[in-house]
């Protein structure tokens, strides 16, 4: 039997496995959205530490945004027509050196957080050239049967990252200073350079369109034609860019929680621990029914963590419900995720994927800026709580806005 006539069904874990360029692209992926964790603790503290204005937490964030902004829809047009392995390989080296120009910077000695925006600024130009290619290769690497597993195990990995890196940062930083900090970032992303070197090059279907701004905003022209893929990523959109709390959580902890480096490590880590037993569920119980709904629910849950986690003066609760948004945002991302992929076809993963990383980088980078700017005007305290309500609010408008995404039974197979 070909594998066009196998049953659609889900694959084992040794199956995706065997697969050997995903095993590649899976080390590679890890070992930099570790070293991101990492970077993004020492970043926050460093930071904080110079100027203790939540504000500047929030341009952070906005550092990176804005240049992604510029740059990832180009970045989707570039990934349906060039080889994607190539493109991940120059943000792997990009990163590295933004990693290599914090050490120096630290051990020159920094006065202002300006010289870290800056280098924030390249560092958003990778993340925006390197999220289409990485998105769209995905497919590429694994039977389609095997897909939605692939998925599982990708974003458990990536959740494991963001156990281990906050706790790791944390750690480091509170022994030994932020220079060691991304001396660490720096060797990890040389280990994702060597693994992305050795990766066999994965089929793609090239795009047919020449490089022009008709064939750029394509991927936003097939999304909007796609309510059910509109209604998915706009959703993740305004919940997290309302409900963000992570880019809080430096000065949560020193002016809240009252908790050093280490702790606040932990408090990042929270939400890799729930996404990542989520993820793991996933992985071996991947959501089949009723997938508008769970991703919804998710939507709520995450909302309601939000509010919890606003309120909390216990260090434990802090970090129980932090650990409950991150499983509640895993289910939406999950089924998000797959919809996008499973609803696009391959020549078109790209810029789709642009898209789908515009509006996700609009929720997180965009979403700590905003967080940063209602917490100087309103405080902690009440941005936090504000925005976990606001979240609750985006799930009941989208769910009359889009009842065809909550009505979605099944992923689309064909």
């Amino acid at each position: 039997m070909s594998e066009a006539n196998l049953p659609q069904l889900p694959g084992t874990l040794r199956e995706v496995l065997a697969q050997t360029a995903f095993v590649r692209y899976l080390l590679a992926r890890f070992v930099t959205s570790l070293a991101v964790q990492i970077q993004t603790v020492a970043v926050g503290l460093q930071v904080y530490e110079l100027s203790h204005r939540p504000l500047d937490l929030g341009l952070i964030g906005l550092s990176q945004f804005l240049p992604f902004l510029v740059f990832v829809l180009p970045a989707g047009q570039a990934a349906d027509r060039w080889n994607r392995r190539t493109i991940l390989l120059g943000c792997f080296v990009l990163e590295l050196l933004c990693a290599a120009a914090l050490v120096g910077l630290t051990w020159r000695g920094l006065v202002s957080a300006v010289p870290v925006f800056a280098v924030m600024v390249p560092f958003g130009i990778a993340r925006a050239l390197m999220a289409p290619a990485g998105q769209a290769i995905l497919p590429n690497l694994v039977p389609r049967r095997l897909f939605s597993n692939a998925i599982g195990i990708n974003s458990s990995m990536w959740q494991l990252s963001a156990i281990v890196g906050p706790a790791v940062g944390g750690v480091l930083y509170a022994h030994f200073g932020p220079a060691i900090v991304y001396e660490v970032v720096v060797a990890l992303f040389a280990v994702a350079v060597l693994a992305t070197l050795t990766m066999a090059a994965p089929r793609q279907v090239p795009a047919a369109e020449r490089p022009t701004w008709h064939a750029v905003v394509e991927g936003l022209r097939f999304v909007w034609r796609r309510h059910i893929v509109l209604g998915a990523i706009s959703l993740d959109l305004f919940a997290v860019l309302f409900g963000g709390a992570t880019a809080l959580l430096p000065a949560f902890a020193t002016d809240v929680l009252g908790i050093g480096p280490t702790g606040y490590g932990w408090l990042r880590a929270a939400p890799g621990i729930g996404a990542a037993l989520m993820g793991a569920w996933l992985t071996v119980r991947p959501i089949s029914r009723h997938v508008g709904r769970a991703m919804f629910a998710g939507v709520v849950v995450f909302g309601i963590a939000t509010v919890v986690f606003a309120l909390s003066r216990s260090y434990l609760l802090s970090v129980f419900a932090l650990a409950v948004l991150g499983a509640a945002d895993m289910v939406s991302m999950f089924v998000r995720h797959m919809l996008v992929q499973l609803e696009t076809p391959d020549e078109m993963r790209g810029r789709v994927g642009a898209v789908n990383s515009m509006f996700i980088g609009a929720s997180n980078e965009l979403g700590e800026f905003e967080s940063g700017l209602t917490a100087a005007w309103w405080g902690l305290v009440p941005a936090v709580l504000v925005g976990g309500l606001a979240t609750l609010a985006v799930a009941w408008a989208w769910r009359r806005w889009f009842p065809e995404l909550a009505g979605v039974d099944r992923f689309h197979q064909s």
